[in-house]
């Protein structure tokens, strides 16, 4: 979908994803590091996966001169420059538009190019809790949680892709590139958007509530979230209207086939039941026959049972869970890339499958392309025209 379009990558950790999904969707990403970066973290190589890597020294004049070169050639430019980097006057929006202006630079930092925090550093704990997630997630009577592997970063370098295509469809309208900026503490803030409208729906701020969901009930009631099951934890949700009424009906008749002790649940009629009118004893009384039902469940025998009788809920995957997941597997998910030592190591594939087709990576994480052959790809000679 984009082999036409050229990406240099220069951002940090907050902005990795971003030339990821963009190289996964066809473009040609370069990763630009420093000759003496280290390079074999995980991270580092999950993220820089189908990417090439361009040994440069963007704080040297000798590297900077060469990344003038190759601007003229390059469609998106994602970088995570802030006020007072030793870089950031040389990667000036004004300065590189004015030498290529049919450039998107994109712009990935924790928050913002502009404002009073511009210059703000943050990792991924203080985006957390600036974008207000953390102020949702934990126990009520705890302190403050983040999930264990880095959300925000993902969050920003997804929207940070967004951002750039969006502009590739304004360039490619009226042949003019553009700014993306984009803030991760913003971006943190979309993954909690549903939390603002519980004050606007109900006059609820809501707060954090462990395995349970808030907002639910006018009368105040808190419902499960995660249950305990045979080998781990089910999300699942007593909802109402036609999904839940679905549900609902589907996971009473799997009971009863099961043998399973119904309780209030058999006086229930889930045609009618709406959940915002439940107490917390209702709600209690209710899932208790649940709680007891799922104990007696796997997470695989869970999420195959809901497949079939079309249910809301899902097993909550673990890391091993993930890499043997079958439906990842029948879709041809994982792929195995030849490193420059020629060992294989396994990655994510392609997020997107087109007309059918999961698009192979293309470049293993470290692959190295050198200056002389890059600037030959381009079509650039010896005597381009440097930057004033």
């Amino acid at each position: 979908m984009l082999s036409a379009y050229r990406v240099l990558d220069v951002s940090n950790r907050v902005g990795w994803l971003a030339g990821r999904l963009l190289a996964d969707l066809g473009a040609d990403v370069i990763r630009i590091e420093a000759p003496d970066v280290n390079i074999e973290n995980s991270d580092w190589q999950a993220y820089h996966v189908n990417k090439r890597l361009l040994r440069l020294d963007l704080h040297m004049p000798d590297g900077q001169a060469t990344f003038d070169r190759l601007l003229a050639s390059i469609d998106v430019l994602i970088e995570s420059v802030q006020p007072g980097d030793a870089i950031a006057q040389h990667l000036d929006w004004n300065r590189l538009r004015t030498a290529n202006p049919r450039l998107i630079q994109v712009s990935v930092t924790p928050f913002g190019s502009k404002g009073p925090r511009a210059g703000w550093g943050a990792t991924d704990i203080e985006l957390m809790a600036a974008g207000g997630a953390m102020s949702l997630a934990g126990e009520p009577d705890g302190a403050p949680m983040r999930v264990t592997v880095p959300q925000s970063y993902g969050w920003a370098g997804a929207q940070a892709a967004i951002g750039a295509l969006t502009a590739l469809v304004h360039r490619t309208a009226n042949g003019v590139g553009q700014h993306v900026d984009v803030s991760a503490q913003a971006a943190v803030i979309l993954a909690s958007s549903h939390a603002a409208a519980f004050w606007d729906m109900e006059g609820i701020n809501p707060t954090r509530c462990g395995a349970y969901l808030t907002g639910r009930s006018i009368k105040g009631a808190r419902y499960r979230a995660f249950w305990p099951c045979a080998d781990g934890y089910l999300n699942f949700m007593v909802y109402g209207g036609p999904a839940g009424r679905r549900t609902n009906t589907q996971l009473m008749e799997w009971m009863r086939e099961r043998g399973a002790p119904l309780g209030v649940l058999e006086r229930i009629d889930w045609i009618r039941f709406d959940p915002k009118l439940a107490t917390q004893e209702e709600v209690d009384a209710l899932e208790e026959p649940i709680a007891q039902f799922f104990l007696t469940l796997t997470k695989r025998e869970f999420l195959d049972e809901a497949s079939r009788r079309e249910m809301l809920g899902y097993p909550v995957s673990t890391m091993a869970d993930i890499a043997s997941d079958p439906q990842l597997s029948a879709r041809d998910f994982w792929q195995d890339v030849v490193r420059p030592d020629g060992s294989l190591q396994r990655h994510c594939g392609s997020f997107a499958v087109i007309d059918g087709v999961r698009a192979p990576l293309r470049h293993a994480p470290g692959e190295e392309v050198d200056v002389a052959t890059l600037l030959a790809e381009l079509g650039i000679g010896c005597t381009e025209r440097q930057f004033a």
